[in-house]
């Protein structure tokens, strides 16, 4: 924060912000996220705050955690690195972490859960995207 408040005015400017978010997190924050950023601050203040900073980047760090636990996972499945998954791919890393697992409960995580409720470019493959958004759908259920 301090870094980037260089005038020592006690907020950040939209373009501090931009700064701020690429000095922590590699890249440049789109106009979206700078506006929703900026709606966050008091109409009394002329910038983010300390305080709406800190939650900001704790909010940030938190779905990226999610995120790489999610890639972890899929990596772990996708042990050919194809960037997909496949039905053997299911079945192999199944009988990794739950041996006793029937094939059918098996088969029916792969054909029912994911090929046609989250393969959403109906390819009969699991991505990336679609595992992602398989793990965050039960995330949002709950």
């Amino acid at each position: 924060f301090k870094a980037c408040d260089e005038d020592n005015k006690g907020y950040l400017s939209r373009e501090d912000f931009k700064v701020a978010v690429i000095m922590l997190f590699g890249y440049k924050p789109s106009k979206i996220e700078a506006d929703f950023a900026m709606s966050s601050v008091n109409p009394n203040a002329s910038g983010i705050l300390l305080e709406e900073f800190l939650s900001i980047v704790r909010k940030k760090k938190e779905v990226r955690l999610h995120w790489n636990e999610i890639r972890h996972i899929f990596t772990a499945f996708d042990r050919h690195y194809r960037g997909y998954l496949t039905l053997e791919d299911f079945k192999t890393a199944f009988k990794q972490v739950a041996p006793k697992l029937s094939e059918r409960t098996v088969l029916d995580v792969f054909f029912v859960s994911f090929s046609r409720e989250v393969d959403q470019d109906s390819d009969g493959l699991v991505s990336f995207r679609d595992f992602e958004y398989a793990m965050n759908y039960g995330q949002n259920e709950a």
